[in-house]
């Protein structure tokens, strides 16, 4: 395994081990977020069809952007 990820290293352009492998923590990152997106937009799709959004709604939706601004500018 040691000769393997030294020629990825090598045949990579990485200037180090430790590169190499925060290169492939990064890449598993991007997958996993990828997959989970790809699941959500899956879930979204066989949940049923789709209603018209209301005044209610948007109103809704408003006011929980408000609030996670409200206690994003409160931790800063």
């Amino acid at each position: 395994m040691r000769t393997y990820i030294e020629e990825q290293v090598a045949q990579g352009g990485y200037s180090s081990v430790s590169e190499y492998f925060r290169e492939l923590v990064r890449q598993d990152q991007k997958q996993r977020a990828k997959e989970r997106l790809e699941t959500m937009l899956l879930e979204g799709l066989n949940s049923g069809n789709a209603t018209e959004m209301t005044v209610q709604d948007w109103e809704h939706i408003r006011q929980t952007i408000r609030q996670r601004m409200n206690k994003h500018q409160d931790a800063i």
